[in-house]
């Protein structure tokens, strides 16, 4: 039985599931299977992008699950350099075909590249795949307050979602209090971290997790969703995907929240998004 993930409500009157996969750095030979296994564990929102390579996986996966296209929710995005405006519709109809699809849910602009200055040109190429109805909602990745601020300035869709390296480690808050601002959904890539930061070791985090009868991974994801994140782990495990969905059956603490955000450190795992281009 699939578990239930709850959505949230975009700007634009579509709802997004809360909870979905990623597949960055998910090799494109094992992109099928790994996909195949989270639909069949029951996640139905799949995060992807050009840049990654595995678009063709993931629609071969989608093609196989007999799961119907409106009990779906997929995601892709456009790569850095086919910024621009009829380079953006080769793009976004390149990645319709490796899906196999003929919409996508979502469609992101990766980065904001500012050193091209082709963002808001990329944007407005986005408005049109929107209006054209193959994109559902349309939203930017990486985008600061500054670049978001641009766009709205320059352009008629505010964005659905902004998707941003955020883990308890690395929050972001000025972003993040702009994004919700304006009405846009927060999306944390990252969210455990990557590794770099040791969160599953910290003290609150394991304390938690043993108050719980939960896994500390667990536990951080459980406190994105409570902060009100989209989130979308990635692992090639079957077992990980099913104890990252294994989530709505506790609720931490106020306290918890407090200790778990008291770990920020500004503790970026990737570059800075002025850096790049």
């Amino acid at each position: 039985m699939t578990t239930p993930v709850p959505t949230l409500a975009l700007n634009d009157g579509h709802t997004i599931p809360q909870l979905g996969f990623g597949v960055f750095k998910v090799e494109p030979e094992e992109t099928t299977r790994i996909v195949s296994d989270a639909l069949q564990v029951g996640y139905r929102h799949i995060d992807t992008a050009a840049i990654y390579g595995n678009e063709e996986g993931v629609g071969a996966a989608l093609a196989e699950s007999g799961i119907p296209r409106s009990d779906l929710f997929v995601t892709t995005k456009l790569w850095n350099d086919q910024q621009g405006t009829e380079s953006a519709f080769d793009a976004f109809d390149e990645s319709l075909e490796r899906l196999g699809l003929d919409y996508v849910d979502l469609y992101l602009i990766h980065w904001p590249t500012p050193a091209k200055d082709r963002y808001v040109e990329s944007w407005k190429a986005l408005e049109k795949i929107r209006e054209s109805g193959r994109a559902r909602s349309i939203g930017v990745s990486n985008f600061l307050a500054p670049h978001l601020g641009r766009l709205l300035g320059e352009t008629d869709i505010v964005p659905a979602v902004n998707q941003i390296e955020l883990h308890p480690a690395h929050q972001q808050p000025e972003v993040t209090e702009f994004t919700r601002a304006h009405g846009i959904q927060v999306q944390a890539w990252g969210p455990l971290g990557q590794g770099k930061y040791p969160l599953f070791d910290e003290p609150v985090v394991t304390v938690a997790a043993e108050t719980h009868g939960k896994t500390p991974a667990q536990v951080v994801i459980r406190w994105h969703l409570q902060a009100g994140n989209i989130v979308f782990p990635k692992s090639n495990r079957r077992d990980r995907m099913v104890e990252n969905l294994d989530v709505f059956d506790f609720e931490l603490s106020r306290t918890d929240m407090s200790t778990i955000s008291a770990l920020e450190r500004a503790g970026r795992v990737s570059a800075h998004p002025n850096d790049v281009n």
